[in-house]
């Protein structure tokens, strides 16, 4: 049975944050940011978050502890969450994938690093060539880690209702996109 509840996935940089925010805004529903869990688990942890991604490769009770944050929000409606794995752990969930190069992905962290207290605490970052370098390596890490601990991977683009490339289609645009294909999803 398909639930209101949009999950929205991407690689770091693909605007799943900004995505969310607006999605949510534009349906009246809630958001959770499993990015803004895990980069609190870092500072509670004192840590970056690339370290967090590094800690989860020998700590499997980081990711159990975000996963755990999204299952309970599977029983909720009216929510979107930004996750890679929500897709996974909520199947009955309307999925999209944000598609995006991590070559402009790390322009667009490097600045939202100026901008988001939250990041720029965790992702301590100076240059276009640090950011790309942790995207690659945060990326390596969660497919690795989702892999050995799930057998899924959270970039299979066939996972997903709907794929957006992100950087062909404005913010606002890819809200709309969602929020249209979401509706029609819900009436099939």
């Amino acid at each position: 049975m398909k639930k209101q509840i949009i999950t929205i996935s991407g690689i770091p940089g693909s605007g799943k944050s900004s995505t969310s925010d607006l999605v949510a805004k534009k349906l009246g529903f809630k958001r959770f940011s499993s990015g803004d869990f895990f980069r609190e688990i870092g500072l509670e942890l004192e840590i970056s978050i690339n370290d967090v991604s590094k800690r989860a490769e020998i700590d499997p009770t980081i990711d159990q502890r975000t996963d755990a944050e999204i299952k309970k929000l599977g029983g909720s409606e009216k929510i979107v969450i930004d996750s890679r794995l929500a897709f996974h752990w909520i199947p009955e969930s309307f999925k999209v994938y944000l598609d995006l190069p991590p070559e402009v992905a790390k322009g667009r962290i490097l600045n939202n690093l100026k901008e988001n207290p939250l990041r720029k605490e965790s992702e301590n970052a100076e240059t276009h060539e640090e950011v790309y370098e942790k995207i690659i390596h945060r990326l390596e890490s969660e497919k690795k880690r989702y892999k050995e601990l799930y057998g899924v991977d959270h970039t299979k683009k066939e996972n997903f209702n709907l794929v957006i490339d992100t950087n062909k289609n404005n913010l606002e645009q890819v809200a709309d996109i969602i929020v249209s294909e979401y509706k029609k999803w819900l009436t099939k």
